[in-house]
């Protein structure tokens, strides 16, 4: 029940730790999980090529990464704000967490942030497109150089603005994913509708990892 609410004690506290004692390593971590992430998706990149010798140090490279994953991931946030683990610490208990409860799979599975990207990029389309009318409107010779930059000026404004936004969504899903690998029972307890329906929806999705 301390949770019962956005403004109740053990949110509070959360709150509190992430912007005060715990500040520094979930500034640590979103450098690092951004620089890991980035590398990652040029080494999916490159093992796609028909160059066998990039196909292999791709290969290498991919095990390095996913050796560093163990304490660098985007689920150990909220194992700092929680309980004021360091970055690593908080990594290494979070993926303990889920391998204790076979979840691997599942989390290797999740399409949120795809999905959300996708959204974002669609937004920056429009508000380039809006900024081209915009551009258009005032009259005058416009050129294409002058329609491209305004574009250009727009997508940029429309996917930052919107991927800070979303950011909150997945960082939203991601807290309500560990905290219910943790404590399910206790979820069951306070919530059970919506504990119900988030155990028939696992169960369709992922019959063979989620048994609860």
């Amino acid at each position: 029940h301390e949770a019962s609410s956005c403004c109740s004690k053990a949110i509070g506290d959360s709150w509190f730790r992430s912007m005060t004692t715990s500040f520094g390593s979930i500034c640590f971590g979103s450098l690092v999980v951004a620089i890991i992430q980035a590398i990652k998706e040029m080494v999916h990149q490159a093992r796609h090529q028909d160059d066998s010798v990039v196909a292999s140090c791709a290969e290498c490279l991919l095990n390095c990464i996913e050796n560093l994953v163990e304490y660098f991931n985007q689920w150990a946030f909220v194992f700092v704000g929680l309980y004021g683990f360091s970055f690593m610490e908080a990594g290494s208990n979070v993926m303990t967490l889920f391998r204790s409860r076979g979840w691997t799979a599942i989390i290797a599975d999740m399409l949120v942030d795809s999905v959300l990207t996708m959204v974002s990029f669609g937004v920056a389309v429009l508000t380039g497109l809006v900024g081209m009318l915009v551009l258009s409107g005032l009259g005058g010779n416009v050129g294409s150089a002058a329609l491209a930059g305004s574009f250009f000026i727009g997508f940029v404004i429309g996917f930052v603005l919107c991927a800070t936004l979303f950011s909150i969504v997945s960082s939203a899903v991601n807290t309500v994913i560990v905290c219910y690998a943790e404590a399910p029972q206790e979820f069951q307890t306070n919530h059970p509708r919506l504990s119900e329906e988030m155990r028939a929806a696992w169960r369709q999705a992922w019959p063979n990892h989620f048994r609860y």
